[in-house]
C-alpha cells in the first residue's frame, strides 16, 4: 500500500504542476497550454521511469 500511496502522490503533484503553470502563465493560450502541459507530463513521466520506477 505505501507503494501506491506514493505514486498517487506524485501523480497529485504533477496535477498541482499542470494546473499551476496553466492558471499562471497560460490562462487564454489554447496551443502553447497544450504544449507545455504534454512537456510537463513527459519530463515527469521521464522522471518516474528514471528514479523511481525501479525502487
Amino acid at each position: 500500500m505505501g507503494r501506491q500511496a506514493g505514486v498517487a502522490l506524485y501523480v497529485l503533484a504533477m496535477v498541482a504542476v499542470v494546473v499551476g503553470v496553466d492558471v499562471l502563465f497560460f490562462r487564454h493560450q489554447f496551443w502553447p497550454r497544450l504544449m507545455v502541459n504534454v512537456g510537463i507530463v513527459l519530463v515527469f513521466g521521464a522522471f518516474y521511469l528514471r528514479f523511481l520506477k525501479h525502487s
